[in-house]
């Protein structure tokens, strides 16, 4: 009689434990705790907003832009520049357009246009600037080789970089980077120029969406 007294309250122990497992709130084989599932869902959804809004396209940065920048120059003046820029998509991929004008204390006026199309490579994201035409009548990259720019282009989530490498006459090669991010109302640009790995300018200013 002791014994089935004393197996009846294990078994009644252990459905207890059970029922207890099972509740929400609860580890078990129930499932998981209600406030780990909201932590996961709440975490999940964070995640997915994020992906989102740094998920951006050429698209995106289509468009005209235009501001004005300080240039360092070598002897420590400064020249005033007004700046440009226009992006718009193609067939194939898409193209850049910007436009530099200076102004000099003594009344000249210099100005500098740029256009570069551009095209998808095999690697996501990056693109192939296609600014002549070889033999066959395909659009192909410059030759460095022959003091022509070698040009790529990266989109990396909000900034579309354009990369232009020189090689010059002494062997000399010279690095010039345009980061250009997207803001609210507009792009942000910051244009780096590097000598043989060697900073030489850097310029940072905000490129108004017209």
């Amino acid at each position: 009689m002791k014994q089935s007294v004393e197996s009846l309250s294990r078994a009644t122990a252990h459905r207890a434990k059970v029922r207890a497992a099972t509740r929400p709130g609860h580890f078990g084989l129930g499932g998981l705790p209600a406030y780990l599932c909201l932590l996961v869902l709440t975490v999940f959804l964070i995640f997915g907003h994020v992906v989102r809004a740094s998920a951006h396209d050429i698209g995106d940065f289509v468009g005209r832009y235009s501001g004005s920048a300080e240039v360092p120059m070598s002897d420590g003046t400064k020249d005033q520049r007004d700046l440009s820029i226009v992006i718009s998509e193609t067939d194939k991929g898409f193209k850049v357009q910007w436009n530099t004008v200076t102004e000099k204390e003594d009344g000249r006026r210099r100005e500098k246009s740029y256009e570069v199309k551009f095209i998808p490579s095999d690697r996501g994201g990056i693109y192939a600037a296609a600014m002549q035409r070889n033999v066959f009548g395909h659009e192909v990259q410059q030759d460095p080789m022959k003091g022509q720019p070698y040009v790529w282009a990266r989109l990396s989530g909000d900034t579309l970089t354009v990369f232009s490498m020189f090689i010059h006459q002494n062997g000399d090669y010279e690095m010039q980077q345009y980061d250009r991010r997207l803001t609210e109302n507009g792009l942000s640009l910051v244009f780096h120029t590097h000598r043989n790995g060697q900073p030489v300018r850097r310029i940072e200013t905000e490129l108004l969406r017209r």
